[in-house]
C-alpha cells in the first residue's frame, strides 16, 4: 500500500445517503479475483445509462469536479461486505471518502485497502458540501498524524477516529503481512527467549 500521511486535493461531492456496495461496484463485476479493472466500473449504474452512454446528471461525470477526496452523504458502504467495494473506489483514484457514518465492514475493508474513511459529523459534513458545491476548487486537507480533516482558506476543521493499528499501518504504508514483517527482530528475539 501507498503510504498515507498528509492529502490536500480538491474532492467530488456525493451527497446521496445510504449508498451500498452494490451501487459503488454492481454484482455483475465481481467475476474478478484480483483487484485490477475495478475503478473501470465503481458506480457503473450510475455513471452510464442503460445503453452506455455516459449520464452527464451524474456527478462523477461532471468535469467541474476532480479530486481523490470523495465526499459522501451518511451510510456509506451499507449493504453487503463485499471488499471489491474499496477495490473499485481505490482503482477509480480515491484516497479519503468523508462521511457521517460508514458500516463498519465497508470501514474495514477500506483501512486494509489504503482508503480512508474519515467520519464526521453531520454538521460538518453539511458544511463540506455547501464549500464544494459552490466552489469545485476548494482544497480540503486530510492529516491522518494528527487525525484532522480542514477546509484551506475556511475555519472549518474536524478531528476524526481511527484504530491505532490501523492508522500505524496507514501511515508506514503497510498491509497487515508487512505490519508483522517490521516487528520480525523482536519477534524473533522474543522467540530466542523462550529456547
Amino acid at each position: 500500500m501507498e503510504k498515507f500521511v498528509t492529502l490536500t486535493d480538491t474532492a467530488i461531492p456525493l451527497d446521496i445517503e445510504n449508498v451500498d456496495t452494490d451501487q459503488i461496484i454492481p454484482a455483475r463485476f465481481l467475476k474478478a479475483t484480483d483487484k485490477q479493472g475495478f475503478g473501470d466500473h465503481v458506480f457503473r449504474d450510475w455513471r452510464f445509462q442503460k445503453d452506455g452512454t455516459v449520464n452527464e446528471d451524474f456527478v462523477l461525470n461532471n468535469p467541474k469536479y476532480k479530486g481523490s477526496i470523495l465526499v459522501a452523504g451518511n451510510n456509506f458502504g451499507c449493504g453487503s461486505s463485499r471488499e471489491h467495494a474499496a477495490w473499485a473506489l481505490v482503482g477509480y483514484g480515491f484516497k479519503v471518502i468523508v462521511s457521517s457514518f460508514f458500516a463498519d465492514i465497508f470501514k474495514g475493508n477500506s483501512l486494509n485497502n489504503g482508503l480512508l474513511p474519515v467520519q464526521v459529523s453531520e454538521r460538518f459534513l453539511s458544511e463540506l458540501f455547501q464549500k464544494v458545491k459552490e466552489n469545485p476548487k476548494t482544497e480540503i486537507t486530510v492529516n491522518l498524524e494528527k487525525q484532522s480533516i480542514s477546509v484551506t482558506g475556511t475555519n472549518l476543521t474536524e478531528t476524526f477516529e481511527i484504530d491505532p493499528y490501523k492508522k500505524t499501518c496507514m501511515i508506514n504504508g503497510y498491509d497487515d503481512i508487512d505490519y508483522l514483517l517490521s516487528k520480525k527482530d523482536r519477534i524473533e528475539a522474543f522467540e530466542a527467549q523462550k529456547i
